[in-house]
């Protein structure tokens, strides 16, 4: 059997990061440069938090979050910002794993729930949130100002 550990980033990931980031989760501009600036400006804010999976050394998962503050939410609530593994290794347990982390950092921060936003075509990812307990509750609006 596989041994996975869930440990925070560091900064000997980023590159592997940068692919997931990429590959796995369709952000094409994600570099390990982009990933590099944007985790130091996270590092600086203890609100946000990212989680590796490795196993044997190589990084094959991640998940990122953020505790948000709201009214009508006093203690916050965590954000997933995203959350990815290596297609090799999905069917695993590790997406569960990470969830598993971020379910721990909300309870110890306080916080009531955790939410998240999900691409429209990711029906795989749905089905696997559900099974976690996630309920959908809302849809997700952006405009674009680019």
């Amino acid at each position: 059997m596989m041994q996975v550990t869930i440990r925070p980033i560091q900064e000997s990931d980023y590159a592997a990061v940068s692919a997931i980031w990429r590959d796995v989760l369709d952000i094409y501009n994600a570099t390990e440069q982009s990933v590099a600036e944007i985790y130091a400006q996270m590092a600086q804010d203890n609100h946000y938090h990212t989680f590796i999976a490795e196993t044997d050394g190589k990084v094959v998962g991640l998940v990122t979050v953020v505790k948000v503050l709201a009214i009508g939410h006093p203690g916050g609530y965590i954000k997933m910002n995203g959350l990815g593994v290596l297609p090799e290794y999905r069917r695993l347990g590790i997406g569960k794993m990470l969830m598993d982390r971020v379910e721990q950092l909300a309870l110890q921060e306080g916080a009531p729930y955790i939410g998240l936003a999900s691409g429209i075509r990711r029906t795989e990812a749905h089905a696997f949130y559900e099974r976690l307990g996630f309920q959908k509750t809302s849809f997700w609006f952006r405009k674009n100002l680019e």
